[in-house]
């Protein structure tokens, strides 16, 4: 197998995708239409938005090809990441490096490729092809400035969303400090309250008039502010039994199904058993989702990579609950290969190299060490136990604040 292409800056650029902390599969929708455009500019059957991460490429927006992700070493596009030109190849069935994937040889039998990288910040994250299943095509300088244009609106259009979701985190962050407030007020407001009908009725007997009148507009007001607050701590409590989630949140029912989606795929592919399992007394609650689909999907990849054929890879999720912070656990477990004490203490020390897998898979020794470096900004933990020969567990805690009704 041909050794694949792997940029000098690759830590940075594993890490620039993972700031856009992407939900693969959830954004077809956003680039429907410039993967149409794309195809109709280039004269193609289909075209694809491609983006690479250490272990998988993403499809995440088709026209006339149903694709969802394939190993990033069989890819076409991770060439792409090498380069600022764009890659024309006129017929993959005679190119070494493609001739026998099973895209080129089976369905749907491509032919044509041209692609053009998605660069953010220097870095090249993926790539806008167009394929064909007929070969050669030409495009003339004219389509190729578009399919240019298209390639730089699709890079705006995955900021657009990065600063969505950072609108929609703020203004959940925005509702928690409403709430803080709240409880913070009620206290002063419930003494004060308790003050003045206490003076109030030593005023009754000793006939104050101002001061009872006084007194009754502070009761008053002390009252319907107190209301208030009520009325703010009792928003968004319809369903005590499952609370709503805020768009940065998952549960962990909600995101055992994003990981079955995403990687169910790749366990099929090596006929592993594929597991995720949850904590039944508290898979309703919700946990923050930054950065959780980057460091559980590499988990994921690596597991799989170091698993043999008709293995098993597990996940466990698990929220334990505290009145100060809950913290969210997450451990990776497989039937691999597993590690020495030296090998973890190499990943954990951020020195990991890259290595082949069980079933011939090229390595980028970047999937771990883009981990260990995500779970730190988080200031959670992340911890690797392991026998050589009987498997892995890879072990993530990320703190998250406790609700402000605890």
């Amino acid at each position: 197998m041909l050794t694949p292409p792997i940029p000098e800056n690759e830590m940075d650029r594993v890490m620039t995708l993972s700031e856009f902390d992407l939900d693969y599969g959830a954004h077809a929708d956003s680039f429907k239409d410039l993967t149409k455009l794309a195809a109709k500019v280039a004269g193609t059957e289909m075209s694809l938005v491609n983006l690479i991460d250490s272990y998988t490429q993403w499809t995440i927006s088709t026209h006339n090809m149903d694709l969802e992700q394939m190993p990033r070493e069989e890819s076409v596009c991770q060439y792409l990441l090498m380069s600022d030109d764009n890659m024309e190849i006129a017929d993959l069935s005679a190119d070494e490096r493609f001739k026998d994937r099973p895209y080129v040889t089976g369905g749907p039998h491509l032919r044509y490729y041209y692609g053009i990288p998605l660069n953010v910040g220097n870095h090249n994250i993926g790539a806008l092809c167009v394929v064909d299943a007929h070969s050669p095509k030409t495009l003339n300088p004219e389509k190729v400035e578009l399919l240019k244009i298209i390639a730089g609106e699709i890079v705006n259009r995955l900021k657009y969303i990065k600063v969505i979701e950072d609108l929609r985190s703020n203004l959940s962050e925005a509702k928690q400090t409403q709430k803080k407030v709240a409880h913070d007020i009620r206290g002063p407001l419930s003494g004060i309250i308790g003050l003045a009908q206490l003076i109030r009725e030593q005023g009754d007997e000793n006939q104050m008039d101002e001061i009872l009148e006084f007194m009754n507009l502070i009761h008053k007001s002390g009252r319907s502010i107190l209301e208030l607050a009520d009325e703010i701590l009792s928003a968004d409590k319809k369903d005590k039994k499952v609370p709503e989630l805020k768009g940065n949140e998952f549960n962990q029912v909600v995101f055992k199904d994003k990981l079955q989606k995403l990687y169910v795929p790749q366990a099929m592919n090596k006929h592993i058993t594929f597991t995720v399992n949850t904590s039944s007394a508290s898979e309703t609650i919700p946990f923050s989702k930054n950065k959780l689909l980057q460091i559980t999907g590499n988990l994921i990849s690596n597991a799989i990579k170091f698993t043999p054929n008709n293995g098993f890879v597990t996940v466990d999720l698990d929220l334990i609950e505290d009145k100060n912070e809950n913290v969210l656990q997450v451990k990776v477990t497989d039937s691999g290969v597993g590690l020495d004490a030296g090998g973890i203490a190499t990943i954990l020390q951020g020195n990991a190299i890259s290595t082949n897998g069980t079933g011939g898979e090229n390595g980028y020794g970047f999937g771990l060490a883009l981990v260990k470096h995500l779970v730190e900004s988080l200031k959670g933990t992340f911890n690797i136990f392991s026998v050589p020969g009987q498997g892995a567990t890879f072990e993530v805690k990320l703190p998250q604040a406790s609700s402000p009704e605890k």
